[in-house]
Order: structure tokens, then sequence, then C-alpha cells
């Protein structure tokens, strides 16, 4: 069982601390007793103010924490719930937590920020040299306030080693869930997300996700390359085209994409689109057909090969196995589903 920590900060939007709450407090829980299973709680969930005190929410609501960030022993997961929007009044009204987030993080602890949270770890300076994201309000101020980041508000989740960043309010829903799929499986995140009548995260949504896969390398004119397919996978796409990107020969081209990403340009393609109709599947949007044109396969038959391949089992029963019920859907959606 892992321990997480949600840090309470003052003057931001309360739904960034209680919805991590929510969402690591119900895994392996609230849907095995809804059918009837023995639960199997995976997360310790603790909060902690930095003073151990109560603080004072921008809605108004006071949140009331378990402890002190002192008083916190072990922690696996640290989630910096939200600041205000002022942030040169309020990061430095925070200066005790940064010591903190340091010495977690260096003890290997993995360490998101939420929303505007994602400022607080940016003070601490642990995103330095690194992708992050928060919300578009706070963006600009980010960018003056911490130049060394390389801040995309366009993401809906960013990662990088174990540092993780949210965009909007209830981006920290898809946080929450994309770090329970890493830690206990798709499945337990999916059904964590039936419990709570929520899409699954969107990070597997065309035009979102974290960190692009295996980016974590030095080749510069490679990650270009896999940030505009990270944008444009749903598009045509010829390898030839990517080398010219790239600035490099067809051959030369594929031999340091694979080095440096262990997949052939190809492979690495197919996986991005994979990942964003296992997202449309799950949340019944859009008939098979609809989900492979959507993607970027114009042959069904190919898409459901494709599929299969990388997931062992073919579109239909996926979306049988993951997706949510026809009456949750209707709720999330006021849509019925396609078959």
């Amino acid at each position: 069982m892992l321990d997480v920590t949600v840090v309470l900060v003052d003057n931001g939007m309360p739904t960034t601390a209680i919805a991590p709450l929510e969402v690591f407090g119900t895994a392996g829980v609230l849907w095995n007793r809804m059918r009837g299973r023995r639960t199997q709680p995976r997360y310790r969930v603790r909060t902690a103010s930095q003073d151990g005190r109560t603080v004072r929410t921008a809605a108004g609501v006071g949140l009331a924490p378990d402890c002190s960030i002192g008083d916190i022993d072990h922690a696996d997961i640290v989630i910096v719930s939200a600041v205000g929007v002022d942030l040169e009044a309020d990061c430095p009204a925070h200066a005790a937590l940064y010591p903190w987030l340091r010495n977690w993080h260096d003890r290997g602890a993995t360490v998101a920020g939420v929303c505007a949270g994602a400022a607080l770890v940016a003070e601490a300076g642990l995103l330095d040299g690194r992708p992050a994201t928060t919300h578009w309000g706070v963006a600009d101020a980010c960018r003056r306030r911490y130049p060394q980041v390389r801040w995309q508000p366009e993401r809906i989740i960013t990662e990088s080693g174990n540092l993780l960043c949210s965009g909007g309010v209830y981006a920290g829903v898809d946080l929450s869930l994309y770090l329970v799929e890493k830690h206990c499986g798709h499945r337990v995140a999916v059904e964590t997300a039936k419990a709570l009548l929520l899409q699954t995260p969107r990070y597997w949504q065309m035009g979102y996700d974290m960190e692009p896969p295996e980016a974590a390398h030095s080749d510069q004119r490679i990650y270009r390359v896999q940030e505009w397919l990270f944008r444009h996978f749903a598009e045509p796409v010829r390898v030839n085209d990517l080398a010219r990107r790239a600035g490099m020969s067809p051959s030369n081209f594929a031999r340091r994409f694979k080095a440096v990403t262990g997949e052939s340009p190809l492979n690495y393609l197919h996986q991005l689109r994979i990942n964003a109709s296992r997202h449309l599947l799950e949340n019944d949007l859009q008939s098979i057909q609809e989900i492979a044109n959507a993607v970027g396969y114009e042959d069904v038959t190919h898409f459901r090969r494709v599929f299969k391949r990388r997931t062992g089992a073919v579109p239909q029963a996926y979306r049988e196995r993951f997706g949510i019920s026809d009456a949750n859907q209707v709720a999330l959606t006021g849509r019925t589903p396609h078959r």
C-alpha cells in the first residue's frame, strides 16, 4: 500500500485537494464494495498543511488537515493542491513548504502539482529545465516568475521523472487516475473512474498527454519529431516526412529514433493512436468506425488488427470490458452509446 500526502494550501480551489483524496481513497475500495467484492485499499491518504492549521480556500471553505507537513514520516506520493492566482503574494507565504518538497523528491517520492499548485513545485526549484503545465490563468505569471521551466499550459498532464503537473482545477482527477493506473494497473483505474462516474483520464484523449512516451533523452531532433507526432498523430504520417522534419536521411532517422525510444517511428505512431482510441472506447462516445477514423485509421479492419496486437483484445471486446455502462454513459453525456 502506498502513502499519499495531499498538501493543503491557502487561497486555492478546494477541489484540487478533494478530488485526489476521493480518487486515491476509493481506488480498490468503492467499485469492489458496490459489486459485493472484498475491498482492496491501494493507498493510505493523509492531508497536511504547512503548519497543521486549517487552510482557507478561495471558495471560502476551510479545510482541516490531519497534521502538519513536519509530521509526515513517509510519503510515496505528494500532491500539492492549488495556490491562489496572486503568485507574488501566495508563493512567498508558503516558504516552509519548499525545502520539505525538495527533501521528499530527493528521497524518491513522486511530487505532483495540481492546477496552480504547479507554481509551488516550481518555487521549490524542482521544475527547472522540465516540462510543466498549469492553469491557463496563471500561465503567463508562471513564465515570468519561473523562466527556466518549459511551461506547456495546453497540456492536461505533464510528467518528467517523478515530477508531474496537471492543468485546470478538475485536471487533478486526470492526474490522480493516471497515477492509479501507473501503480495499480489499467483495470483498477477504470473501475475507480466508473465507481465515481468519471470519464477515464484525458491523457489518453487526442491532443492531451503527459510527456511523450520514451522522451527522456537528449536527442533534440528526435524529441521535436515526437512532439509533432504527439499533436498530429491522427493525420496521415509518412516516415520520409518525419525524417525531413528531423533534418536527416530516412535510414539515419529511423535508426536514431529507435535507439532513443525503443520503437520504430511507425510502431511509435501506432501506440499514440491506440492510446487515444482506448480512451474513446472506454467512454462509449462513438462507433468503432468513427473511433478508427478519429485516431488516424481509414481502414477499420486494419485498426482492429493493430488494436488487438497492442492490447490483446479487439475493440468491441475491450469496450465491453472497460467501457462505462449505457446508463452511466447517458448520465455523463446525455448520449446513447453507439455499437
